[in-house]
């Protein structure tokens, strides 16, 4: 009803709340990076999501640059982030679920961070992160939890020493999005992880 004051308005926020989209956009004519970081899963989008079990806002990369005040062609580019596997709390579709057995069998367990529920598991959905890419306009893919899935690529830092299994399913999901897999996470560390990012240039 459009009660609720500003931040900006409270007198216990004064020096706490700036201008986001003058200091973003007077960043970037500096020639400054910024990076803008979205929140909730694609799936979990209001428009493109498995309504009516989605979360209240759009979660795609679009919106995450106007919530901040950045026009489209500022964006250079969007990286969209995938999980080796799928989870969700609560209900809803999820063709690609596994058994809770089978996902303690991949040692995979794990909790909403605000409910403490329990999360489904399921397989990786290709055809899910097709429509990501496609509607998030992704330019580069985050592959996380590789460890996960592949426990025999545990920790490694170089693409080469990757298991051909591992990089197999890399090059699956290169050929089925069309967008380059440039950052893969192979442990809990922000050492273990591979960067791939400076074969773009």
């Amino acid at each position: 009803m459009r009660t609720a004051k500003l931040a900006g308005d409270i007198p216990e926020m004064k020096g706490y709340t700036a201008d986001v989209p003058t200091e973003i956009n007077e960043a970037l004519d500096e020639g400054k990076e910024v990076f803008v970081e979205g929140s909730q899963g694609f799936g979990l989008s209001l428009y493109y999501g498995t309504y009516p079990y989605v979360t209240s806002k759009d979660t795609t990369a679009s919106s995450a640059a106007a919530d901040v005040g950045i026009g489209p062609t500022r964006v250079d580019d969007v990286i969209v982030v995938f999980k080796s596997y799928i989870t969700r709390v609560g209900e809803g579709p999820f063709k690609t679920e596994i058994s809770q057995q089978k996902a303690e069998d991949l040692n995979i367990e794990e909790y909403g961070t605000v409910t403490g529920r329990r999360r489904r598991v399921g397989t990786f959905d290709m055809e899910l992160a097709k429509e990501s890419c496609m509607i998030n306009g992704a330019t580069q893919i985050a592959l996380t939890c590789v460890d996960r899935i592949f426990p025999n690529c545990e920790r490694v830092q170089d693409y080469s020493e990757l298991s051909q299994e591992v990089k197999n399913f890399v090059a699956e999901i290169e050929g089925e999005t069309g967008v380059p897999v440039t950052i893969i996470s192979t442990g809990p560390d922000l050492v273990d992880t591979i960067d791939l990012r400076d074969e773009l240039l």
